[in-house]
C-alpha cells in the first residue's frame, strides 16, 4: 500500500492506492497506530472516491527528517576525498555510534515534481539519493519514501562543523512520491537508483543496494529514538551509496530522479 499527501481547494488531503482516506485523518494519527494496526485500518478503508489534486511531499509540516551519514563505504570514501580532516569520516565509519543530523521540518520538504536548490554560496553541490524512514511513535519502521539530501560538498569538505550549513537550507531535502508500507524485512535489498540529466542529455547515472548498507534501519532507528521522543512519529535519511565523482556538480535546471524500491522523487534543480 502507498499514502500519498494531496493539495486540495479545503487543504490537504492523505490517500491510500489513490482513493481518498477520510478527512479527518492524518499521517500523524496514522503513526500513532503500530504497522500492524496502520495496514489493518487501511485495508477497512473503503476505496470509492478516487484521489486528485497536486501531489505534495507525503509528510505532514511538522514532522521531523532526520539524517543518517557514512553508511556506505562509497559516502566514507567521498568524503575522505572532499575533506582536508578525512581521519574523521574513517573514526565515523568504524564507531559503534552511528552519525545522526537533523535534516529538515516537514513545511521546508519538498515533493516530487516540486524544484530543489543549491546554495549560492557553494561551488560543488551533489544529489543524495537515499532510501527514507518512516517511523511512528512506538519507534517502529512501518515504511518508506524515496529522499534526496541535496548537500554542498566543498562546504562540508572545509570543515566538517560546516555540515548543518552544507545540508540544511531551503529546499535541501526532497521527498517522494509516496509512503510505501514495508516492515523492516522488506527493506534489506531495495534497490536505488539515481539520474542526472542536463538538457535531456544523460550526464550521471549509478545505481547500489541497501544489503550494501553497514548498519542496518533497525539500528539506526534505534539510536535516533534512544534519547528523543517523536510523539507524531519521524523520517530517517539512511545515508547514500551513490555519489558522482568529484568533477560533477549540480547545476541550475539539471533533472534529478531517485527511485528507492517502487517509489520515484523527480526534482528540477534551481538556483
Amino acid at each position: 500500500m502507498q499514502l500519498t499527501r494531496h493539495r486540495t481547494p479545503d487543504g490537504t488531503r492523505w490517500a491510500v492506492d489513490g482513493y481518498w482516506l477520510p478527512v479527518d485523518i492524518t499521517l500523524s494519527q496514522l503513526l500513532e497506530l503500530s504497522g500492524d494496526k496502520m495496514r489493518e485500518l487501511l485495508h477497512k478503508t473503503s476505496r470509492v472516491e478516487s484521489a486528485n489534486g497536486e501531489l505534495l511531499a507525503p509528510i505532514d509540516p511538522l514532522h521531523e527528517v532526520w539524517a543518517a551519514g557514512l553508511t556506505y563505504l562509497r559516502s566514507r570514501e567521498a568524503r575522505r576525498e572532499e575533506s582536508a580532516q578525512a581521519d574523521i569520516y574513517d573514526r565515523v565509519y568504524d564507531a559503534v555510534r552511528p552519525e545522526l543530523f537533523f535534516k529538515a521540518i516537514g513545511w521546508r520538504v519538498v515533493g516530487h515534481q516540486m524544484p530543489i536548490r543549491i546554495r549560492g554560496d557553494s561551488q560543488w553541490n551533489v544529489p543524495e539519493p537515499e532510501l527514507v524512514l518512516v517511523v511512528n511513535r512506538e519507534r517502529e519502521i512501518v515504511g518508506y519514501c524515496a529522499g534526496n539530501d541535496v548537500s554542498s560538498r566543498d562546504i562540508e569538505g572545509e570543515n566538517p562543523l560546516y555540515l548543518p550549513q552544507a545540508k540544511i537550507y531551503n529546499a535541501s531535502c526532497a521527498l517522494g512520491q509516496a509512503i510505501c508500507l514495508a516492515t523492516p524485512d522488506e527493506l534489506r535489498d531495495l534497490q536505488i537508483r539515481s539520474e542526472v540529466e542536463r538538457q535531456r542529455a544523460k550526464i550521471f547515472s549509478g545505481e547500489t543496494t541497501t544489503a550494501k548498507m553497514k548498519r542496518t534501519p533497525t539500528e539506526l532507528v534505534a539510536y535516533l529514538t534512544r534519547e528523543l521522543d517523536f510523539p507524531q512519529g519521524a523520517f530517517l535519511m539512511t545515508g547514500t551509496g551513490i555519489v558522482p565523482g568529484n568533477e560533477f556538480s549540480l547545476m541550475p535546471d539539471d533533472q534529478v530522479r531517485i527511485q528507492v524500491g517502487s517509489v520515484i522523487v523527480e526534482n528540477r534543480v534551481c538556483s
